[in-house]
């Protein structure tokens, strides 16, 4: 047996924590965080509690599943958010009775304790110290406002430079010059099929939740509020079918249809709205990708750049159309959807 082979023999169970003494194992040189982690687990597996039966068969369960200390400490975790002690020691002997890959202990947590509800962002301005000459400022608003100071802030961005410094730009000369951010109209293109537009129309309308292209939503009922000039048929398997106006000037057109079709970029984990960003070829230009409503996708600038164009490389991942929808795939072929969802979804599911 090889040295890490007798380390992974010898992983510490809870039986490891009789005895437990925090000033030993600090003087003992051991990481604070670790040792508060072990603390932890000794409170609750051999610390003093009015759940003694609930504690005994845990401690059992524990030694049945040589349970060692870090998926132990994965399931005290992930239990924080639990407020009732009796539902705790519930899902903890459920959690104890998973066997198999820490995968599957993590898979069995997300079924078997609720999520936590998010906690709503407080509207506010905040600011840091100084460092090195600079500070920092973090706005939180309603993303309305949030979405039309960005409008504005990239107004006159030039693409073949960074954006951000740009905008920063843009947003000192807007305060010292006094200059007012105009609350812009949003121009979100009717998506609703025919039973969801009945509902909006008959009164259910906050029930109904629009997602509009600059990365914002709406209710049915903010929906009755504005005035709107477009309506666009989607099908649904083939996607956007068509885009009915006054004027028809296909470029806008095929734009309008691939901002709706996915309101995002859909490179998961980015916030840039379809509206800020550039139209993307799925099959590249050079590959012999036309630039047909099949093959586009909005992408902001960066993931545009970095995108795997090339159907060899596999570094970054790359966009599919996937029923009629850009979506994401990783460079091991998983394809990852990301929301808010686009007008597939939103119409057909």
């Amino acid at each position: 047996m090889s040295p890490f082979e007798t380390f992974l023999a010898g992983l510490p169970t809870i039986d490891s924590l009789q005895g437990f003494d925090r000033p030993a194992a600090l003087a003992a040189r051991c990481r604070p965080a670790t040792v508060s982690t072990w603390e932890r687990l000794h409170r609750v597996y051999f610390g003093a509690t009015r759940w003694t039966k609930q504690q005994r068969l845990a401690l059992a369960a524990a030694r049945a599943g040589a349970f060692d200390l870090d998926r132990l400490a994965y399931i005290e975790n992930r239990l924080r958010a639990v407020g009732d002690e009796s539902d705790r020691w519930r899902m903890r002997r459920e959690l104890l009775a998973v066997r198999g890959s820490f995968a599957a202990l993590r898979d069995a947590a997300k079924n078997i304790i609720p999520a936590a509800a998010p906690k709503p962002p407080k509207a506010q301005v905040t600011f840091t110290c100084s460092t090195l000459g600079m500070r920092t400022m973090k706005v939180t608003a309603a993303e309305r406002d949030i979405a039309d100071l960005e409008h504005a802030l990239r107004q006159h961005v030039d693409s073949s430079k960074p954006a951000a410094p740009q905008m920063l730009e843009a947003f000192l000369e807007l305060i010292r010059d006094g200059e007012a951010v105009p609350h812009a109209a949003p121009r979100p293109i009717v998506l609703v099929p025919l039973p969801e537009h009945v509902r909006i129309l008959t009164g259910d309308g906050d029930e109904v939740v629009l997602t509009l292209t600059d990365g914002t939503t709406m209710t049915g009922a903010e929906y009755l509020d504005l005035t709107f000039g477009e309506v666009a048929l989607f099908h649904p398997q083939e996607g956007a079918v068509n885009l009915y106006r006054t004027k028809r000037f296909a470029n806008r057109k095929q734009r309008d249809l691939a901002r709706m079709i996915m309101p995002r970029c859909p490179f998961p984990g980015c916030r840039h709205g379809a509206d800020h960003c550039e139209i993307h070829h799925i099959t590249a230009w050079k590959h012999g990708g036309e630039t047909n409503l099949a093959n586009l996708a909005p992408l902001c600038s960066y993931h545009n750049r970095v995108n795997d164009d090339d159907p060899h490389i596999r570094h970054r991942g790359h966009i599919e159309m996937i029923n009629g929808t850009p979506t994401w795939v990783s460079p091991g072929d998983v394809p990852v959807p990301v929301t808010p969802s686009g007008a597939m979804q939103q119409l057909f599911g």
